[in-house]
């Protein structure tokens, strides 16, 4: 697997990039005067949203739309990264006409979502399947699929069941045992994508005994990641030795000795910290299958007969999957398993997510980290970055904040009749895929919680997502790298605090009406604002605005 740099991308649009004066409005929202749109003759009504100042702890301090087919981002410090993060699911970019009319509510956009991806939503049969349909105003190259049905079904067997009865045309993560079989099977064809996600056992360190750091870092010792990865994995899948996989630069941290499998130690260090071996605590997780779980059940269990091996007993708690992540994102979960798969190819998705102080998942952030990772956030010199992370991950062993077990090789697997099949690690090429009905069917391990995704964290909603809408940039097919989507380029200044954003021009929504800046000013304002009245959304929460632009986002109440 090619190192995932993307730095180099940015690196090179910095060096051509001109420094920029940005205008920023004092007010929360303003309006300038008309300008002529060239798509239209109405006149365009220039929209911004502003910050006051950067007190409020985020990181964006104004987008403007200074024109049909400009908008302009201004930060509050460097963020080199900023167009992989754009290029991912949360920010697709939806009409303000939509927006407006719903309030941003998540089930209404999501009953009639209108977007500028290459497919639209003609149904949503709840519990069974979603048909997806060429987007005949779509302004890029035409889709060579007609229909894609994606259907929902959590039992990796009962998906490979379909794939082999021909009922459906491809399915993702073929359970590890059944690997081998695919792979022989020549009516079938198997497909790996880069394992650039990781699988936790996550402390909160606000309960007890988790709250102690020695208790902590003796329950990672005593754990035998290599046995569950053997056991329960596919092959291409390794063992976890950092919080980041070993491709990801700057970030892991090469010579860095991994914490040994020691139980015994284990057991010392747990008798020497006063641990009360008499209680029995409580282990969560869920059943919903991942690239970073294949076999969620089979992992808790051998946790559980891991630990009771030194004395320590646990009791397993299964609760709904979207139970689980809200409990967790609220810091109600003691122990429990979940994991990571990564968003966008920077460590800023990982370290400035889980570990900078916005996250609840671990309970208190612990203080000599967020300092050094909003340090390493705003550096675009790669070799300054590494830097701050081998410091970083010194602190992520001494407090171990969470045990990491494996990075797990996603896999999916199609009829060998389908054709022109690419997948990676954040989409797959549905839209131009070939059949010979033109049509696709596809199943996957669970259903999308809405088709607002601005508002939701699940890979389930970003796979529809990702085909009805687009972003300013999207990641390439089969690839890593970020590409313009509805933008032509978003040129940053010198030092990454401002990006100017042109925009495609002749682009139209599903519906038929003329995407402009506006549309992008408004989809940003309705997770960068709380007190936007188009923020609605599921939960309202709109985690990802948090973590990828800053920590915090405009008027958020207190905690």
């Amino acid at each position: 697997m090619k190192p995932r740099l993307s730095y180099t991308f940015l690196t090179a649009l910095m060096l051509v990039s001109m420094v920029l004066t940005a205008c920023t409005s004092a007010a929360a929202t303003a309006t300038t005067a008309p300008v002529t749109s060239t798509a239209t003759t109405a006149p365009f009504t220039a929209l911004s949203q502003a910050a006051p100042d950067c007190s409020y702890g985020g990181n964006i301090k104004s987008i403007e739309a200074p024109d049909p087919y400009t908008v302009t981002f201004t930060l509050c410090a460097s963020d080199p990264a900023f167009i992989s993060k754009v290029a991912f699911a949360s920010f697709e970019i939806l009409p303000k006409a939509l927006l407006d009319s719903t309030g941003g509510d998540s089930k209404k956009i999501s009953d009639t979502p209108v977007g500028t991806g290459p497919m639209m939503l003609k149904e949503w049969v709840k519990g069974d399947h979603m048909t997806l349909v060429a987007n005949p105003n779509y302004w890029g190259p035409k889709p060579t699929l007609q229909t894609l049905i994606i259907k929902f079904s959590k039992e990796s067997a009962q998906r490979l069941l379909e794939l082999q009865s021909g009922n459906v045309d491809g399915m993702e993560l073929v359970g590890p045992d059944d690997i081998a079989n695919v792979q022989k099977d020549s009516t079938l064809q198997y497909l790996a994508a880069p394992a650039t996600n990781t699988l936790y056992f996550g402390f909160n360190n606000t309960m007890k005994p988790w709250d102690n750091e020695k208790v902590r870092q003796a329950i990672g010792m005593a754990i035998d990641k290599a046995r569950i990865v053997k056991n329960f994995f596919p092959a291409g899948s390794t063992v976890a030795d950092q919080f980041l996989y070993k491709e990801l630069k700057p970030g892991y941290t090469d010579g860095l000795a991994a914490t040994a499998y020691d139980p015994a130690k284990a057991k010392q260090m747990l008798t020497d910290a006063g641990f009360d071996f008499s209680q029995t605590y409580t282990f969560s997780y869920r059943q919903a299958t991942r690239g970073y779980v294949p076999h969620p059940d089979q992992v808790a269990q051998d946790l559980q007969a891991q630990l009771a091996q030194i004395g320590v007993q646990i009791k397993l708690d299964v609760q709904e999957s979207g139970t689980l992540i809200g409990n967790a994102g609220l810091g109600k979960l003691s122990f429990y398993l979940l994991g990571w798969g990564e968003d966008y190819p920077d460590a800023t998705d990982w370290y400035d997510v889980f570990l900078a102080g916005t996250s609840k998942n671990f309970g208190t952030p612990y203080p000599d980290m967020p300092p050094l990772i909003k340090q390493a956030a705003q550096l675009g010199d790669p070799a300054a970055r590494q830097k701050i992370y081998d410091q970083l991950n010194v602190l992520y062993d001494q407090h171990v904040p969470m045990v990491v077990i494996a990075h797990g090789t996603t896999n999916l697997a199609f009829l060998a009749s389908a054709q022109n099949v690419v997948i990676g690690p954040y989409n797959e090429n549905f839209p131009y895929m070939k059949s010979a009905d033109g049509n696709v069917v596809f199943e996957q391990d669970g259903e999308p919680v809405s088709m607002m995704c601005a508002d939701e964290t699940d890979g389930n909603s970003f796979r529809a997502c990702e085909l009805v809408f687009s972003k300013l940039y999207r990641f390439e097919w089969g690839t890593a790298n970020p590409v313009p989507d509805l933008a032509e380029k978003c040129v940053p200044n010198a030092d990454a605090t401002s990006y100017v954003c042109t925009l495609k021009k002749g682009v139209t929504f599903s519906d038929g009406t003329a995407f402009s800046a506006n549309d992008v000013v408004a989809s940003f304002s309705a997770g960068y604002d709380y007190k936007s009245p188009l923020r609605k959304g599921n939960t309202g929460t709109y985690q990802y605005f948090k973590d990828l632009l800053g920590g915090k986002v405009l008027n958020q109440p207190a905690q």
